[in-house]
């Protein structure tokens, strides 16, 4: 079985930057077990599977250890090659069904907007396990999918050195360190951290920014926000809050494209 596959770096616009994804266009979903045995096989954050349905396109990701319900960067990672590889117009939106239901993505010139579910965060105490984790104390502590843990200043969030294996054994897939941005570089920066999931550190996480545009368009009146990921490879989002939706756009380049040879 020859199944296509991409290397896309997404929120980017260029390589060795951003955060990289793996791309399989499929005829048809495989086994759930091959799926994992490739994302783990990629060693990337997430892999993309896509399957025409129709006029749509059923999506899912897996990290090197679990299929995940929500993906931004891989996400844009597959509207990018579908708009490159396929007959897909330039203007045309992509409608996706994933486990977090219909997703679409637009493009205008060299930039993707992703229609995302909002995860607006609900205020929890400051636990000392996720302190002692991150090793610094957040000012704030907000709970959705991910913990959502903020700092006084980008500073903080940049000097983060946390413990994986503490933060693994909290009970949350992710868990998000954000701060404003104080140097004016943009309105917003984060980290995000996945260990349970084999993903110690993300480079840039879409999926994070439905937790974080909630609480930035709050806390600074405003909704048109640009974010910066400020992870070693760093990565760059323009969102804007659309109440019970958000709006994650990024741009993204092609690292590289073949062939997996599948014995199956």
């Amino acid at each position: 079985m020859d199944i296509p596959y991409f290397h896309i770096d997404a929120f980017t616009g260029t390589v060795f930057s951003g955060n990289p994804a793996g791309v399989c266009l499929l005829e048809h979903w495989l086994d759930d077990g091959i799926l994992q045995a490739i994302a783990a096989e990629n060693r990337l954050s997430e892999t993309a599977f896509l399957v025409g349905e129709g006029t749509d396109y059923g999506l899912r990701w897996f990290t090197p250890e679990a299929e995940v319900d929500l993906c931004g960067h891989a996400t844009l990672a597959a509207a990018f090659v579908l708009h490159t590889h396929t007959e897909i117009g330039l203007d045309e939106t992509i409608t996706f069904q994933t486990l977090s239901g219909e997703l679409q993505v637009g493009r205008t010139r060299d930039l993707f907007s992703l229609d995302f579910p909002a995860r607006p965060g609900r205020p929890v105490p400051v636990a000392d396990d996720l302190t002692a984790a991150l090793g610094m104390e957040p000012e704030e502590v907000y709970l959705a999918r991910d913990i959502l843990a903020v700092f006084s200043d980008r500073t903080a969030v940049a000097q983060l050195r946390p413990d994986f294996e503490r933060l693994a054994k909290l009970d949350c897939l992710g868990i998000i360190a954000t701060a404003r941005d104080d140097s004016g570089g943009a309105d917003f920066v984060s980290r995000f951290f996945a260990p349970s999931v084999g993903v110690p550190e993300d480079p840039v996480t879409g999926s994070s920014h439905s937790t974080l545009v909630p609480y930035w368009a709050a806390r600074l009146g405003k909704d048109s926000l640009h974010a910066l990921q400020i992870s070693k490879r760093g990565g760059e989002l323009f969102c804007k809050n659309r109440g019970e939706r958000v709006e994650i756009s990024g741009r993204a380049v092609q690292y590289l494209s073949g062939t997996l040879h599948l014995a199956c």
